[in-house]
């Protein structure tokens, strides 16, 4: 898979500096952890830190918008997203199409299954002394690692901006740090079964591990939001 990744750095080579480049580096940002749900992008300071006119800023912002990855708020500026239910609910629907498909049709070499391999022994380790933000990064490094399974650099592409949209999502797992601890045996349980050549198996724990997830996401969102009541007149 080391392929795709140079294809893919050298398309962001050949676009630098442009709107498109822009986003893709605020998206992995976002996914990464370092912008998290609320926070304000400057349009001053990241035009001065990337090297770009505000104009190819402003172009980026709208791209992220349109992924529903940052909000603008007239005459306040451009903001981080905070999703709530529906956008989880897309979020679901778009893994759950091309996860389980890529674990069941990819071909995964040694290579990729050592890396899946690692990948989920930092998740173990992580689990092991409660580092949330650890178990959190390890988890979008091995869904990751099943897209380009496919070789295919559009799903890249595609599941950089659904991993953008999680790491929001997680932000608001942050009063339950024990949500990451529930599915580190089950990503470990998904590689076990890739190792053993049993891809319909891993295929099917791994729709049922997306179904679990997003149910506890919802039903966590709608504890925390304050019951609407009607006015009175």
């Amino acid at each position: 898979m080391n392929a795709l990744l140079d294809d893919l750095h050298a398309d962001e080579s050949r676009h630098a500096h442009t709107g498109a480049w822009i986003a893709a580096v605020l998206r992995r940002r976002i996914a990464q952890g370092r912008l998290t749900p609320g926070s304000k992008l400057s349009e001053q300071s990241l035009s001065e830190s990337l090297g770009v006119s505000r104009n190819t800023l402003r172009e980026a912002f709208s791209t992220l918008a349109g992924e529903s990855v940052v909000v603008r708020i007239p005459n306040r500026g451009v903001f981080v997203a905070s999703p709530g239910a529906e956008e989880v609910r897309e979020i679901y629907r778009v893994r759950r199409m091309i996860e389980p498909a890529a674990v069941l049709w990819g071909t995964p070499t040694e290579q990729d299954l050592d890396e899946m391999d690692t990948i989920v022994a930092r998740a173990q380790q992580a689990r092991a002394v409660g580092s949330v933000p650890d178990m959190a990064d390890a988890n979008q490094a091995l869904h990751q690692a099943v897209i380009r399974l496919t070789g295919s650099s559009s799903l890249h592409v595609l599941m950089e901006r659904v991993l953008a949209q999680m790491r929001l999502v997680f932000h608001a797992m942050s009063s339950a740090p024990d949500f990451h601890t529930h599915y580190v045996q089950r990503n470990v349980d998904i590689v076990s079964r890739l190792r053993a050549g049993r891809p319909a198996e891993a295929a099917e724990v791994l729709r049922g591990y997306l179904d679990d997830a997003e149910a506890e996401l919802l039903g966590h969102l709608e504890a925390a939001t304050p019951p609407q009541h009607p006015t009175k007149n």
